[in-house]
């Protein structure tokens, strides 16, 4: 039986999400990456592998069949991970009892409990203890460092399944079997677009019919905190309670949105929730902030940085807070509040996207769902 052949374009986290997976099934796969390296939103984030955020179901199972890939391959190429764990850390009765609401939703579901004060304390030195209620602890989350995971797993791609790479290679046309860049062309069997908000430019109608608008994030990183001083588990306020769907289980979210809608409007309007992550040479990776739009002007806003480590200074506090750099991202998001997007806009082409935010949370998990469904 003749080897199938796969074509798919993009490096970033759901392009080698897609690649390993093919690979693991026998698939010759060929990657395209416009850049010499993935430089998009897959390498601009906290590099976080964040189940506590997914809703019970299909996306928490997603997360933590991902978050198990991320450590075979993490293992196999001699990248860096830590398995963390999380703190959502409240500092209002409100907050505290959200998650306590949130621990009861998830009884057996879930490796998480509501915490004393005292015991959010004694996980993490960097808790801020004044006016501290409790704590949400979740065990699952684990942290990898993705600038530099998104650089090697090509290399670990290539030895283990024998995918080849084309970097410096903008592919600007499909017309199946076939892609093209400029007068060069390939051929595959199957053909994924797995490029991020670059689809657009290959299948713009596409883009345009589907609900999609553009997200911008701002982030910063905090250089290396002394004597190799930690933070333990990544650490997160109660604006996150927010932000992720998970925690539409518990009933007084919506008590708890409307008390930040009246008393912290600036961060609803820029769409700010503040987490910070700890890489293994000690950085702290912060943000982060959520403008959405077709097209964002490329210049950081200051106060957005300054808002959030003003909040961030409420919950935690470092042996020292020297930022080194700051940044933003753009990702494509559905509108429609849908975090998958398969679709085929000819046969034997597939478009993977719409994970909003959570690609290094649900890639490697949803390109398996992909598969299997084959």
């Amino acid at each position: 039986m003749q080897q199938r052949s796969a074509i798919v374009i993009g490096a970033g986290i759901v392009g080698l999400a897609m690649a390993r997976s093919l690979g693991e099934r026998g698939y010759a796969v060929t990657v395209f990456e416009r850049n010499e390296k993935a430089v998009g939103a897959s390498i601009r984030n906290f590099g976080m592998i964040w189940p506590v955020g997914q809703p019970n179901g299909y996306l928490y199972d997603r997360a933590l069949r991902s978050r198990s890939i991320w450590k075979t391959i993490c293992s196999e190429a001699g990248l860096w991970s830590d398995e963390v764990g999380s703190l959502h850390l409240a500092y209002s009765d409100l907050e505290y009892t959200v998650m306590q609401e949130f621990e009861a939703a998830n009884k057996g579901i879930r490796p998480i409990a509501a915490i004393t004060a005292e015991a959010a304390l004694q996980k993490s030195e960097a808790v801020n203890p004044a006016g501290l209620k409790g704590a949400l602890w979740s065990a699952d989350e684990m942290i990898v460092e993705a600038r530099v995971a998104i650089e090697k797993i090509p290399a670990y791609l290539a030895e283990k399944y024998r995918t080849k790479f084309y970097f410096n290679t903008a592919v600007n046309a499909i017309e199946y079997p076939a892609v093209f860049s400029g007068k060069q062309s390939w051929s595959a069997d199957e053909i994924y677009i797995c490029s991020g908000a670059d689809f657009e430019t290959l299948y713009p109608e596409v883009f345009a019919e589907n609900n999609f608008t553009k997200c911008k994030l701002q982030m910063m990183r905090i250089e290396a905190q002394q004597n190799n001083w930690r933070i333990g588990p990544s650490l997160c306020g109660g604006l996150s309670l927010i932000h992720y769907k998970a925690f539409e289980a518990a009933g007084s979210l919506s008590l708890l949105r409307e008390h930040y809608h009246s008393s912290m409007p600036d961060y609803i309007k820029w769409g700010i929730h503040v987490m910070v992550s700890q890489n293994g040479g000690g950085e702290l990776t912060v943000g982060d902030s959520h403008e959405y739009g077709l097209v964002h002007d490329p210049f950081d806003r200051q106060f957005i940085n300054k808002l959030v480590v003003d909040y961030l200074k409420q919950f935690a506090v470092f042996k020292n807070w020297n930022i080194t750099q700051s940044w933003n991202g753009i990702y494509p998001k559905k509108t429609d509040g849908k975090t998958d997007f398969v679709y085929s806009p000819e046969d034997g082409v597939t478009i993977v996207n719409g994970m909003g935010g959570a690609g290094m949370t649900l890639s490697f998990g949803f390109a398996e769902e992909i598969m299997n469904m084959h």
